[in-house]
């Protein structure tokens, strides 16, 4: 799997003009699954990513989790995370996970974080959506389940 991760002080998802999922404080997860992964890369993924110390302290370290912030998560797929631009002007997008079992792991993803007590919102599987946000810092991160 893997995941941009953008801190965040307002984000939402909308399909077709209707907000699906909005958040303030917290993480805006752009998020896809490859070719073989599984349960166990989800369950790090979500455990990495909600451990993740890049919100400020009161010294204004980057040192608290969003938990710890008490802020919230909003999840949106993205299979083009996978996109291979190496050869040609069209990306190729076979290293992407097939649309059944990537919607597992997306849900599985998004059921561990909430397992952990983290508000999260979600955008639609599969939709064209309008992403919003308002980038934090910026701090963005790139993580890859091993």
């Amino acid at each position: 799997m893997r995941a941009v991760v953008q801190r965040v002080s307002h984000a939402k998802v909308s399909v077709g003009g209707q907000v699906m999922g909005e958040i303030g404080q917290g993480l805006l997860v752009l998020l896809a699954a490859a070719v073989g992964d599984g349960p166990e890369q989800a369950r790090w993924m979500a455990e990495k990513i909600s451990g993740l110390r890049i919100f400020s302290d009161e010294d204004g370290k980057m040192n608290l989790s969003l938990a710890q912030a008490q802020g919230a998560m909003l999840v949106v797929s993205q299979f083009t995370l996978y996109g291979d631009c190496r050869k040609g002007k069209r990306p190729s997008f076979t290293g992407s996970a097939p649309p059944e079992p990537a919607e597992k792991l997306y849900r599985d993803f998004i059921d561990a974080v909430r397992e952990q007590g983290i508000p999260t919102e979600q955008g639609v599987f599969g939709a064209m959506m309008a992403v919003e946000l308002t980038n934090d810092g910026p701090v963005t991160l790139i993580v890859d389940a091993p």
